[in-house]
């Protein structure tokens, strides 16, 4: 495990290199929050209680949701981008050859990457918003662990959703219009366009029931104490989803690093 540890590190590292764009992006969310506060406190004051919220819900899940972001990866991070790319263009041999897991390698960058975002990127526009608003934070040390269960699980869910998505450029080349299509659905039902229990009928219990759910709105509600089932459920509905997509992971690397392709990866 020390292989993987020192993998993670240096992935921090990394990232902690580009200061300019992390700050610039900490920015962005702070300045997207503050419009999102302004419809949903429209909407809330209009519809009082929407989706079991109260206006403190609202606008909190409005700053975990900037903050939860780029760490979570809801418009893919660098398993789609850098991995996709390898399996394009062939170097993905290269990784192949090296000693240790494929995926274990890929969880273990993008565990660095997340950690980074999330205490920068993640901190900063909750820090602004908690300033000007009036938010809900955990009541207790075991909310805050439960919170930091939810958000490690849901970036875990999220990667192996993405490590899918890089995976099936070995079937069709070029994964990229898989990424377009994995980040659409991401935007969709993970809650970062709309809380998902304003979401009616069927359509709520679809997006509820799908590995996005898990990546976003199941942490926030952790942090809000919202869950239906309670923190148990919630969290055993991440795991669920960790094993089925790691299984699925599995196999994919198996069938992948057995299958020749000529042109590509």
């Amino acid at each position: 495990m020390g292989v993987y540890w020192a993998i993670a590190v240096r992935s921090f590292r990394r990232f902690s290199t580009y200061r300019i764009a992390t700050l610039s992006g900490a920015f962005t969310n702070t300045v997207f929050g503050f419009i999102f506060c302004g419809v949903y406190l429209t909407l809330w004051n209009a519809r009082p209680g929407l989706g079991g919220y109260d206006v403190s819900d609202a606008l909190t899940f409005v700053w975990l949701q900037q903050g939860l972001l780029l760490p979570v990866g809801i418009f893919g991070a660098t398993t789609t981008a850098e991995l996709g790319e390898r399996v394009r263009t062939g170097e993905i041999a290269v990784d192949l050859y090296r000693p240790t897991h494929l995926m274990l390698w890929w969880l273990s960058v993008d565990a660095g990457r997340a950690l980074f975002q999330l205490l920068v990127r993640g901190g900063a526009p909750l820090l602004v918003g908690a300033l000007v608003f009036d938010l809900n934070f955990p009541s207790s040390a075991v909310q805050w662990l439960a919170v930091a269960v939810a958000v490690a699980f849901g970036i875990t869910v999220s990667f192996g959703v993405r490590y899918l998505v890089a995976l099936s450029g070995f079937w069709i080349t070029d994964s990229r219009g898989m990424e377009n299509l994995a980040m659409a659905l991401s935007l969709f039902f993970s809650g970062s366009t709309l809380p998902l229990v304003l979401f009616p009928g069927w359509i709520g219990e679809f997006a509820r029931a799908t590995p996005w759910a898990a990546t976003l709105q199941v942490p926030i509600d952790v942090w809000l104490g919202r869950n239906p089932g309670g923190v148990g459920s919630a969290v055993g509905f991440q795991l669920l989803w960790i094993l089925i997509l790691v299984l699925a992971g599995q196999l994919a690397t198996y069938f992948a690093t057995r299958k020749v392709v000529i042109a590509g990866g």
